[in-house]
């Protein structure tokens, strides 16, 4: 089975959580709007829908979609 291509790590003690796209580091995001960002920048089109689709998204430590300090 291939690797998910977009991984949202979690979150930092100082707060946000680093996201990888297509291996890549993409970022630091603070909210699902930096990680749409992100997606798209690199060259996915893709919205908000796609972050609760295990298919494309990776949703590491913490619950999905907060950003606090972990």
């Amino acid at each position: 089975m291939p690797a998910v291509p977009i991984v949202v790590h979690r979150p930092l003690p100082t707060g946000g959580r680093p996201v990888v796209v297509r291996s890549e580091i993409a970022g630091l995001a603070h909210s699902d709007q930096d990680v749409v960002a992100f997606i798209r920048r690199a060259g996915l089109a893709f919205g908000e829908d796609v972050l609760d689709d295990p298919v494309w998204v990776e949703w590491r430590g913490g619950r999905a979609h907060e950003y606090g300090a972990g």
